[in-house]
């Protein structure tokens, strides 16, 4: 007897969406353009009394939805809107739900330095895990142990390949080139910095911090004199510690120095202390909104939105995400 009946393929298609918070809607476009998508529609609100509302204004249903958001500014706020659009995404029913937070605010307490301390940075990861984030994509966290606060996966992308990238465009002169750590914390990523540009030399600074926010650099280790130095910082928030810095390695005899950092939260007095100091140019990325009508010609913003749409594309597509150093992002 011939078979009359109609067999069906239903093949599964998979769905991107990708959002933006409130916080950094230029990143986020960045980040659409790069993938080559619209960022999709969301109705963010706070009522008279400081809530937070949020709404998917198109379906999100079996979606794997990226959310934009930088922990930053008014950073409870922001944190808080990062949940509410996580748990309206979850129980709109999307497939997966990651959280790329361009800066994980919140990060700089990551240990208890003192007695009856909170780790916040813990306690920000337990907020997003209860909240439904199925993934974290982040950047130059503060300190790398803070992936393991998160029971979810954690992508940690760093923007050392970027400002790598920049100075060798400048052809500075490797035999007199030498990158510098602020303090003996950042010294693994300075030590990636100077193999990135050839194998440069190092030096690194003697920080010590008598209160929050208050620094100051008793000694420079390493020979900078005559030599051409850059200075990576993971942020820059009030500029006390990077400026101090800069006026150290003058003194050490330091010809030319760059100050390149991936996070520009700069808070006041920040920007007047890095007009004042003696950096020759000041490299910044994008992963917080900055005020550039306040910078003058020493400053030079570098965007991340590749990058990060790199790492969206290949969590998507269930590809290496590590393998991501060439920025040329294309799809």
């Amino acid at each position: 007897m011939a078979e009359s009946s109609t067999i069906k393929t239903i093949t599964a298609h998979k769905k991107l969406k990708v959002f933006s918070g409130s916080i950094n809607p230029k990143l986020a476009q960045g980040i659409a353009d790069a993938i080559g998508i619209e960022l999709g529609h969301v109705k963010l609100e706070t009522f008279a009394n400081g809530e937070i509302y949020a709404r998917y204004l198109e379906t999100v249903r079996g979606c794997d939805v990226f959310i934009i958001q930088s922990v930053a500014g008014s950073v409870n706020d922001a944190l808080m809107e990062l949940l509410i659009m996580t748990d309206a995404a979850k129980r709109a029913s999307a497939h997966s739900v990651t959280a790329v937070v361009s800066h994980y605010g919140y990060s700089r307490q990551d240990r208890k330095a003192a007695s009856r301390e909170p780790i916040t940075a813990k306690l920000v990861a337990n907020l997003m895990t209860t909240a439904g984030i199925d993934r974290l994509i982040t950047i130059d966290l503060h300190q790398g142990q803070i992936q393991g606060f998160l029971d979810k996966p954690v992508n940690h992308m760093t923007a050392l390949p970027l400002f790598a990238e920049y100075f060798a465009a400048k052809n500075l002169p490797l035999d007199n080139l030498c990158v510098v750590s602020p303090d003996v914390g950042r010294a693994k990523a300075a030590k990636q910095l100077a193999e990135m540009l050839g194998g440069c030399d190092l030096a690194i600074m003697h920080k010590i911090r008598s209160a929050h926010n208050v620094s100051e650099v008793s000694a420079v280790i390493g020979d900078v004199k005559g030599k051409c130095c850059i200075v990576n910082d993971d942020m820059i928030d009030t500029a006390g510690t990077i400026s101090n810095g800069t006026r150290a390695l003058k003194e050490a005899g330091a010809e030319k120095i760059y100050l390149c950092a991936t996070h520009g939260i700069l808070s006041d007095p920040a920007i007047d202390r890095l007009k004042d100091c003696p950096a020759d140019e000041i490299i910044i990325c994008d992963t917080i909104p900055l005020e550039e009508e306040r910078f003058n010609e020493k400053f030079h913003v570098i965007s991340v939105a590749p990058l990060l749409a790199g790492a969206i594309w290949n969590v998507f597509n269930e590809e290496s995400v590590s393998g991501i150093i060439d920025l040329d992002f294309a799809l």
